[in-house]
């Protein structure tokens, strides 16, 4: 395995379970800037990971790369700490944040948690920001969300690229489960991050690494794949979001935890756009099996639990 790259003094990287996303904390600036708080149920640990370095020091800014709830689930909790905290969020989503519509946000169609939050102002692709020291770009990253963001600091050639890429791959391409055609905006971040040919690259989940071509290459094989197998790229998403509320509530009875995913709207708009051909019962015990012969859950007696 390959050593983690060096980091400028002054940026530290909270690197999460995948419950929550990685966490960016700039404190060599006039003002302390973090990217991206993690899930609501890691609240806690996110405020005492942020106060660590702090010590006594506001935190001035939060910038959220895009809304799913491992990403901004912890906004609340950092509000509440820092009552002057300026928030800044992608464009596209603000009026469901402000009027406040979890079912336009997906948390509720996803099952997922994410306390309520405020906002301060969209932070716009085109534009720059400081991040502690140094000047970042805002780049559009379509694809995994369509209102996503990437940060790029051009001197030392870092980027925070939140799901659009990781070691190896991306995160699940939510539009196409929803009917709209998105694989081909994956492929436009994939070339702008080609463009922009970073150094180091800090994910949304997983270690910081450094940049190669084969880095790009390995994404673009498995976009190819599901292109070419769009009910793989679902199947993939589906246990995806099984084994997330499994990260959540660690263990449950079989027959609870299937009855909730039928029961999760998002689900079923999975299984009736892709796996018609199911009785959703079955779709879901057919997940689950996968996941324990995958070993990231395991059945013991009635129970699913995490592995």
């Amino acid at each position: 395995m390959t050593a983690t790259p060096d980091l400028p003094d002054g940026l530290h990287v909270f690197e999460r379970g995948w419950l929550s996303a990685n966490n960016i904390l700039f404190v060599d600036g006039g003002k302390t800037v973090l990217v991206d708080s993690g899930y609501c149920t890691h609240s806690a640990q996110t405020l005492r990971l942020v106060e660590g370095i702090l010590d006594k020091r506001p935190l001035d800014f939060l910038v959220n790369t895009h809304l799913h709830s491992d990403h901004c689930g912890g906004n609340a909790a950092l509000q509440s700490r820092y009552p002057d905290l300026e928030t800044l969020i992608p464009p596209g989503q603000a009026s469901h944040v402000a009027q406040w519509d979890p079912i336009a946000l997906t948390y509720i169609p996803t099952g997922q948690l994410c306390p309520q939050f405020k906002f301060s102002q969209t932070l716009q692709p085109g534009t720059q920001m400081r991040f502690g020291a140094s000047v970042w770009q805002v780049h559009a990253a379509a694809g995994h969300d369509p209102h996503s963001l990437v940060f790029f600091e051009p001197a030392a050639k870092i980027l925070i690229s939140a799901d659009a890429l990781w070691e190896n791959g991306f995160g699940v391409v939510f539009p196409e489960l929803e009917g709209i055609n998105a694989f081909s905006e994956v492929t436009a971040t994939l070339d702008l991050i080609e463009q922009l040919d970073p150094k180091t690259v800090i994910p949304g989940h997983g270690r910081v690494f450094a940049y190669t071509p084969d880095v790009l290459a390995r994404a673009r094989l498995r976009l190819e794949s599901f292109v070419k197998n769009p009910r793989k790229h679902a199947r993939h998403a589906a246990k995806v979001l099984l084994k997330f509320k499994l990260l959540e509530i660690q263990r449950q009875p079989l027959d609870e935890f299937t009855q909730w995913a039928i029961a999760t709207p998002y689900f079923s708009q999975v299984r009736e756009r892709f796996f018609n051909d199911v009785p959703a019962h079955q779709w879901i015990e057919q997940l689950c099996a996968e996941l324990f012969t995958a070993g990231v859950a395991s059945r013991e007696d009635h129970y699913i639990q995490n592995a």
